[in-house]
Formats: structure tokens, sequence, C-alpha cells
């Protein structure tokens, strides 16, 4: 199988930074999205930290070996970002969010810290892969609010685990079948609280990655995008459509606004 993705990233139409960033390495089968916090620069630096660590890997045909690598450098990222948190003062501790995709042929892995997501669509249906490590997200599970009660719970922001906050790091992944008609979505929070399940799944229903991604964005831009928006697109293109790692389009849009409000962590 071989794999096309499209990726964009834009402010919002709130923030004046980005602390988005992304990793795109379709060449390898490694695609990674992260959102940093603790005020502009911490955050920017944060993501970015993590994102240019899984830039860097090398290609491996083993797939094993290539998710231990992707974990090696978040871990890596998270120790870097660790030991510069006490250049920064108390209220801007570097931190990020971080989701990765893996595929090699018909295997796939994923891990990730935070809330940010990868949903797969297989069969026209829409499944959320990943479990946000976040306080509402407990209390969902608790059975203590109702999911449709998190988005709007005044602690919807925090999250439980982040890459900077504390060494060492624990990364959940988990291995996960491809078949040829799959297709992924790697998103920020910025993205997958404003769009449901069905809407992704009807927007995913495009042939195309990249008019997926400039339509989801659309979407979060059209409905105030108060975060930064950050997504990737990947999907099987078993025609042999021409293949480009630079299939990507990055957009940045910097509104003089309201405040900057970070997530928190708990």
């Amino acid at each position: 199988m071989t794999f096309k993705s499209s990726a964009t990233t834009h402010v919002g139409m709130v923030r004046k930074v980005n602390q988005d960033s992304y990793a795109e390495r379709t060449d390898i089968g490694v695609w990674a999205v992260a959102d940093g916090m603790g005020g502009h620069e911490a955050g920017e630096v944060a993501s970015a930290t993590v994102t240019d660590a899984i830039k860097e890997l090398q290609p491996n045909d083993n797939i094993v070996e290539m998710l231990a690598a992707v974990e090696q450098s978040i871990m890596s990222a998270n120790l870097q970002l660790t030991q510069q948190a006490a250049s920064y003062d108390s209220q801007r501790v570097p931190g990020s969010t971080i989701v990765a995709l893996v595929i090699n042929g018909d295997q796939g892995a994923i891990v990730w810290a935070g809330d940010s997501r990868i949903y797969r669509r297989r069969d026209r249906i829409v499944t959320q892969l990943t479990r946000d490590h976040s306080h509402v997200q407990d209390l969902v599970e608790q059975g203590v609010i109702l999911e449709s009660e998190a988005e709007s719970h005044p602690m919807a922001n925090v999250i439980t685990r982040a890459v900077g906050i504390s060494d060492p790091l624990e990364l959940d992944s988990q291995w996960i079948d491809v078949r040829d008609d799959d297709q992924f979505l790697l998103c920020s929070d910025g993205l997958s609280r404003l769009v449901t399940n069905d809407e992704l799944q009807t927007m995913m229903d495009n042939k195309d990655s990249e008019e997926v991604t400039q339509s989801l964005l659309h979407t979060a831009l059209v409905r105030g995008a108060r975060d930064n928006v950050t997504l990737i697109c990947v999907k099987n293109c078993p025609d042999n459509d021409e293949i480009s790692n630079t299939d990507e389009t990055t957009l940045d849009h910097n509104p003089g606004s309201l405040d900057d409000p970070d997530f928190d962590f708990d």
C-alpha cells in the first residue's frame, strides 16, 4: 500500500500565535501533530521540539523498530523540555500534546500523550482511535458527567499528560491493522472541539486528501476557531497516484484580537 497525505495548520480566528506543529514524513510512513502550551514562546518551543525530533527520523522497514524510534524521539524531546523548564517562569512551563501515526504496509501503530487525536475512516464509518488524556475524559468514564457535557465543562482545558511536564513521560501506544480503504485524520483539539464525528464522516468521504484538510479547516474557521487548528489527512492511493511528501499546505492567520488562554495541565 502507498499512502498520500495532506497537512495544514492555522493560527485560528482569535489567538495571535500558532503554538501547534506537525511532522509529515510520508516517505517513511510517519505523521504527527503537536499542540503546545505554556504561553506564546513556551508553547511554540515545546510543540516544535517534539515534531522536529520526529522529522529527523531515519527510514526503517521494521515497523516495531520504527515505532520504538518514534517513541524514543518523543522521550528525548520530553527530557530536553524538562531540562529547559528552569529557564521559564512558573506560569510558562513549556509543554505539548503529541499524537503520531506509523504505517508500514498493512501494519500500523499509534502513540500519544494529551488530547490531540487520531480518527480512522473505514467502511464509511469514522472512529476515534485515541483516548484523550484529559480531566473531562476521566469524568466521563467515571460516570460523573455525560460525554455531551464535556466540551462545556469548566475544566475542559485540563489535560493529564503532556510532553515536557515531567520525566519520565508516560505514552500510550496501540497496534492497528491497516486496510486498503482506510483513511486517517490526525488533529489538535482546535479541530476536534468544533467538528462532530458525523461531520468528519461526511467530509472524509472526499477522495482527495488535500480537499479533506481544506474543507475541515474551513469549517473550523467559519465556527470561530478560538484555538489553533492543525490536521493531517492520510489515505491509501491504490492506483499509485502521484505521491509527494511535500503534499502539504501551511496557512497562517494572525488577527490582532482577544487574549490567548492556554489549556491547563493537571
